[in-house]
């Protein structure tokens, strides 16, 4: 059960009766999940060198609903589904412009750029990007844009990391400059794509 949360890095919880000072894998704000008295999921890493013994990975609302918070899972899980489609190339970290875009693919003549989002905030049944302003994410946008006018298939992926939430919308009210940039991209071209997953205390994979 999650105590409190001191700063974005970790957090304190209670384990088994024990107060246990855990390391928390999104700096993200999730004001909206790790609420103080919920239900959470850590994980025991083998890494010798650490400061913290657990991860924090996943939390349950109140409502039930588990969200799995990691913000290193998108990304393993993308390349996992990239790599099961018909791709005959998929790089990781790709230099783009003055970025690094998440996915650079191949797939006979066409070159594509992806780009990915874990969207971990949801009210109301429908999921919302960004839960704190992100300069890095518009950025990231405008480099899609870029791509996209160059002749790259250009794709912003949202994983959604709770069950059912079918899509992600901009969150205007947060950070409007990204909600600006998502519509000239869709404007300009640029695929939205909205992955939903299945969410276990210690797993995310893409549910299709």
């Amino acid at each position: 059960m999650l105590k409190n949360r001191p700063n974005r890095f970790i957090a304190e919880v209670d384990l088994d009766g024990k107060r246990e000072i855990v390391h928390v894998k999104n700096t993200g704000r999730c004001r909206e999940i790790l609420i103080p008295g919920c239900s959470v999921y850590l994980t025991a890493p083998d890494s010798p060198n650490r400061k913290t013994k657990y991860d924090l990975v996943a939390a349950r609302k109140k409502n039930g609903m588990l969200f799995n918070i990691d913000s290193q899972a998108p990304n393993k899980v993308v390349k996992e589904w990239l790599e099961s489609k018909d791709y005959t190339y998929v790089k990781p970290e790709y230099t783009y412009g003055a970025s690094r875009i998440d996915f650079f693919m191949k797939k006979g003549d066409e070159e594509y750029l992806m780009e990915v989002k874990g969207c971990t905030l949801e009210i109301d049944g429908v999921g919302y990007f960004p839960d704190a302003p992100t300069a890095r994410g518009v950025k990231h946008v405008r480099e899609l844009i870029k791509a996209k006018k160059e002749g790259y298939r250009a794709i912003l992926a949202f994983v959604i990391q709770m069950e059912g939430v079918d899509i992600c919308l901009p969150n205007k009210a947060t950070d409007p400059d990204f909600s600006e940039v998502i519509e000239e991209a869709k404007k300009e071209g640029v695929e939205i794509l909205y992955l939903r997953c299945r969410v276990k205390e210690d797993e995310l994979y893409i549910d299709e």
